[in-house]
């Protein structure tokens, strides 16, 4: 009876084995169709619809106009306040035309007159300054050193992105992860499917000796 009861429970765990095995596959393709469709494959869209280039600054200004932004001081504290509109105009190795720098296509999206969004603060001195201090590293620590820079012809093709939103990290993890639970699901079927098929020749030769 108790022998019995062992190879039930043995069963009953290997059971469970499979059902996890399955569930990692079907949550590793689903995953992956997921994210191929509503995330992976705009973003392979953007990026092939851009390209890199050399950048180099040619001005650097202040413009007298000031835009809102919305800052939290609480989880019921909301206010707005002002900054002033930074431009960075740059010459890229594709066009002998300026264009303007924005920090990625994010900030290109909500702000494309200005080259630099600065985390919105209550005070408006402090919102300056900050654009301030942007201002002076475009003009004293980049200066007139080229540096990368990146373009993407469905948005306004005359800007151009200091960084990508999508990266090449960003696009492994969104394929890497999905693709390691499919293979964990894998595995784990495989290995059970194993484990029962060893046990049970070890039983027929167990079998055949008490004969």
């Amino acid at each position: 009876m108790a022998r019995s009861r062992a190879a039930y429970e043995y069963t009953e765990a290997e059971d469970k084995s499979m059902r996890l095995g399955f569930l990692l596959i079907a949550a590793g393709l689903l995953s992956l169709l997921g994210l191929g469709c509503c995330w992976l494959r705009p973003a392979l869209q953007e990026r092939g619809a851009g390209g890199s280039a050399n950048c180099t600054v040619l001005a650097v200004r202040q413009l007298g106009e000031r835009f809102a932004c919305t800052f939290s001081c609480g989880a019921a504290c909301r206010g707005t306040a002002r900054y002033p509109c930074l431009q960075v105009l740059v010459r890229t190795s594709r066009s002998s035309a300026p264009a303007l720098l924005h920090e990625d296509e994010r900030q290109l999206r909500t702000n494309p007159k200005c080259s630099y969004i600065p985390p919105c603060a209550r005070d408006d001195q402090e919102n300056s300054e900050n654009v301030t201090y942007k201002q002076k590293y475009w003009k004293e620590k980049v200066g007139s050193q080229p540096f990368t820079c990146y373009f993407n012809q469905h948005l306004r093709p005359d800007d151009v992105m200091l960084k990508r939103t999508h990266d090449e990290s960003v696009l492994l993890h969104c394929f890497l992860w999905p693709v390691v639970t499919f293979l964990v699901g894998v595995l784990i079927v495989v290995l059970t499917i194993c484990a029962r098929s060893l046990a049970v020749r070890a039983e027929a030769i167990k079998k055949k000796k008490h004969l």
